[in-house]
């Protein structure tokens, strides 16, 4: 279980980028992050794993603390704690198998990791997952001979070899043409429900948020205004998140989501 309480984050003397953050995630739920640019999302991912530093305020990941650690003791948490970024974050040189095994760094020895030795049973594991996203055939194929939807798929598996408690997805399907973008939503649904992992999402397409989440938790200048089940993320909600702006639209979005959510009745974010 995920709890934040009453998270801060500020930089410097300007107003607060999250203001008082309260939000519990629990058991294989998936939960969309929606709102307008600069409304706070990608720092709140960016918190819970500590890749940002908050202000003040509680993160609990199965009741253990994380915003005071440091040292050896972050490292050991960010273990638990899986992220799958837009860009993907993949070493392109590296074939798709060093990339997956790369999720098992915090476990191995500096000298596995430099040479590579990981145990049998990570092998083992990293062919598992592979072959269940469908792209085991790819092993030994270059990161950067792969396309979008695929990439995309290997930065899944890392962020599972960790054996992560929780999964945080930063816009995973921005880079990635309609089609894609709802295999990528489906599978992390999938997943979620076979693995009981719980997987917190940080999206702009409200229509496919609607389709593969369990929850959708509004956010406005750093602060939550919407927490409900997708049929209840009416056309007030998203007046409420994003100012009565009609089609809201954040930087990075692209006319082939539009037209997608076009012709599925929805809206973009």
């Amino acid at each position: 279980m995920l709890e934040i309480s009453n998270l801060v984050k500020r930089y410097g003397h300007n107003e607060p980028v999250l203001e008082g953050l309260d939000l519990t995630v629990d058991g294989s739920s998936v939960v969309a992050i929606v709102g307008a640019s600069g409304a706070g999302k990608s720092t709140m991912l960016r918190c819970i794993n500590r890749l940002v530093e908050p202000t003040s305020g509680s993160i609990k990941l199965n009741g253990s603390e994380l915003v005071n650690l440091r040292g050896s003791a972050l490292r050991h948490a960010r273990r638990r704690i899986g992220m799958v970024f837009q860009g993907f974050n993949l070493i392109d040189r590296l074939t798709v198998m060093e990339n997956v095994l790369s999720g098992r760094l915090g476990y191995v020895s500096f000298y596995q990791a430099l040479t590579r030795r990981y145990p049998q049973n990570d092998i083992d594991r990293a062919f598992q997952l592979m072959d269940r996203v469908g792209i085991g055939h790819y092993a030994d194929k270059r990161a950067d001979q792969l396309s979008g939807g695929e990439r995309q798929r290997v930065a899944v598996v890392r962020a599972l070899m960790q054996e992560p408690e929780i999964l945080l997805a930063d816009e995973p399907t921005a880079s990635l043409d309609p089609k894609t973008s709802q295999q990528i939503m489906s599978l992390l649904q999938t997943l979620a429900s076979e693995m009981s992992l719980p997987v917190l999402i940080n999206i702009h397409n409200v229509t496919q948020a609607r389709m593969y989440t369990d929850r959708i938790v509004g956010m406005r200048h750093g602060q939550m205004i919407f927490d409900g089940v997708p049929k209840e993320f009416n056309q007030n909600a998203l007046d409420a998140i994003y100012g009565g702006i009609e089609s809201p639209e954040e930087d990075g979005d692209n006319t082939a989501d539009k037209d997608s959510a076009t012709q599925q009745g929805g809206v973009v974010a």
